[in-house]
């Protein structure tokens, strides 16, 4: 089995993608979420693990458009509890650092952290675990890295200062994408959609009550443009449901008023 992931071994993609399909399955590391979602899709690999959303920096909207042109569909959701490391090289100080890399999310992260060293300057990067690496094989002092504690066991960094995100209970919610269209199965508590409705007013309002009077929990609405018709939306839905019925019974409900619909993922929640 070949999994896609954006970035390298120690990244939150290479965690996520060990803790779901196993230590042995074999990773496709790519620089981008596009070459991630494209290898997907030119069946190169049979898997792509993609982040979708953070509890603290919110949507990552480009992924939902790579959704969507490439035509995925979600088979799995993974929450990973996110704990950002400043890493260095063994026997660096923290007054010795003149800039500190990493990719831009995790810098917002731990913004906070940094503002009692004015010192140094907080570069955007590729990615975590990328910095890292270049940091141990070009043996580079003055710059540290944040990035994870795997990061820093793979690649032999010292720990300069643990866990300094602002907000410590910081998740990740990471999307298992696939070519193959979602069924149903016992497991199934939670569903994925793309929905267009018309530019008409109180549309939105109507679709969400239709949901609502059918018992079912809107954890995620996100709109994202129609391209060829501007100041049109399309929403991406997720709802949490208990019985397929009561979902099917929505969407019933609800046809008459969508332009358009598509079920983009069927799968077992698990958000706690």
């Amino acid at each position: 089995m070949k999994v896609a992931i954006q970035g390298i071994q120690g990244s939150f993609h290479h965690q996520v993608a060990m803790q779901v399909f196993g230590a042995e399955v074999l990773i496709q590391e790519f620089k981008t979420f596009e070459e991630v979602a494209k290898s997907l899709a030119k069946g190169e690999v049979d898997f792509s693990v993609m982040a979708i959303e953070n509890s603290i920096a919110g949507a990552i909207l480009p992924n939902y458009e790579l959704l969507d042109r490439y035509g995925l569909y979600i088979q799995q959701e993974y929450y990973l509890p996110i704990a950002h490391q400043l890493l260095v090289l063994p026997g660096q100080g923290i007054k010795e650092l003149v800039e500190v890399r990493s990719h831009p999310m995790a810098l917002l992260q731990c913004k906070q952290f940094f503002q009692q060293y004015p010192q140094i300057q907080l570069i955007d990067d590729i990615d975590t675990a990328t910095v890292a690496r270049r940091i141990a094989h070009e043996g580079l002092t003055g710059v540290g890295a944040i990035a994870s504690k795997v990061a820093a066991e793979i690649y032999g960094l010292d720990i300069l200062a643990a866990d300094i995100q602002t907000v410590k209970n910081n998740f990740t919610r990471f999307i298992i994408l696939e070519k193959k269209a979602p069924t149903w199965n016992s497991a199934v508590t939670k569903a994925s959609m793309k929905i267009t409705i018309s530019n008409q007013k109180g549309s939105l309002a109507r679709l969400l009550s239709r949901f609502a009077e059918a018992g079912l929990d809107l954890s995620k609405i996100q709109s994202v443009p129609v391209i060829d018709q501007p100041w049109n939306y399309s929403f991406f839905i997720d709802t949490v449901f208990e019985r397929q019925e009561d979902f099917e019974q929505a969407i019933a409900q609800v046809q008459s008023e969508m332009e358009a619909f598509l079920l983009v993922g069927l799968y077992s929640n698990q958000r706690v």
